[in-house]
């Protein structure tokens, strides 16, 4: 079991592994640096490797899929995970990871958005993404995470071995977010500097296709894990909106003493029993979700008894 373990998934990132390898060394140096390739065909395993990055492979194409690998092949008491990219500085590695090993954090966001982030990033739709998935997932979830959608995080040994991967692609850091959020888990925050990439490195996230991946992320989290509030605004617009056509109706028969527009009057009432069913059935689901909160914690306190041994059996070691 390693003390700290630094994760980085890679995919094409030949022209900066080698620094992202030295410079994280360089800031940890009794972290052992991890780097999962990809599917790369420019060389970044071997140049991972000759930098002195142990180097193993995820052939499932998709940064979901490669930390998925990752969480469940290392052990460690702190991961600090960051892209290959040379995006983000090793400065605040130090700590990131202190604030897991002796400050019981559970996930620890590195946050570029109140630092560098606006004015370095030169993609526009990106910035304008990031904003709003923040937004987005702060008033859905209630919550005040500074940068959603960052690459660089350091989680605990608890957080690794029960969040469970779904997300294939960029999602992930979505994902992990809303978890951590769901779960009550301790999240810490830590300005980082973030740099734009070098000249003739190319980003692996299209702004679009991923963008709107993200946002279907946010709403099918927001359903399973809150279902209650999904299916409660579901139920509210439902019942607007049979009361806006409703409201004719009514004033007709006010005035006429007829019902001058039955099937407007159906088209209202089937519109009303479907805003109850959605009701009932957000109170149904919540239900189950309280029951699955019930269990991650018993399966947290294994995880912890887990986490202990390991800890017992290195110290022997």
């Amino acid at each position: 079991m390693d003390k700290i373990a630094v994760l980085i998934p890679c995919y094409n990132e030949s022209q900066t592994v080698a620094k992202v390898v030295s410079d994280w060394q360089a800031a940890l140096p009794e972290a052992t640096v991890y780097v999962y390739d990809n599917n790369s065909s420019d060389g970044t395993d071997e140049i991972a490797r000759a930098a002195g990055a142990v180097v193993r492979y995820e052939y499932q194409q998709g940064k979901g899929n490669v930390i998925r690998r990752m969480f469940r092949e290392i052990d460690a008491e702190c991961y600090l995970m960051v892209d290959g990219d040379d995006t983000y500085p090793a400065d605040r590695a130090r700590e990131m990871a202190d604030l897991v090993l002796t400050r019981q954090s559970d996930m620890v966001v590195g946050d570029r958005l109140s630092s560098t982030y606006f004015t370095e990033n030169k993609r526009p739709f990106h910035n304008f993404g990031n904003s709003i998935v923040r937004f987005g997932i702060n008033t859905l979830f209630h919550s005040k995470i500074r940068d959603v959608m960052t690459g660089c995080r350091a989680f605990s040994f608890e957080f690794v071995k029960t969040f469970p991967v779904l997300s294939a692609g960029f999602e992930i850091e979505t994902e992990m977010t809303i978890h951590a959020l769901d779960k009550n888990m301790k999240i810490d925050h830590v300005v980082i500097p973030y740099r734009d990439r070098p000249d003739g490195s190319q980003s692996k996230l299209n702004t679009v296709r991923d963008g709107f991946k993200v946002i279907g992320t946010v709403f099918r989290l927001h359903r399973n894990y809150k279902p209650a509030s999904f299916f409660g605004i579901i139920s509210t617009l439902l019942l607007l909106l049979a009361g806006g056509f409703f409201v004719p109706v009514l004033v007709d028969y006010l005035n006429t003493g007829l019902v001058l527009r039955f099937p407007t009057l159906i088209v209202c009432g089937f519109t009303a029993i479907a805003a109850l069913l959605s009701f009932f059935a957000g109170l149904q689901l919540q239900n189950a979700v309280q029951k699955n909160k019930q269990d991650f914690e018993l399966e947290r306190m294994k995880v912890n008894r887990c986490y202990r041994k390991l800890l017992q059996e290195r110290e022997k070691v």
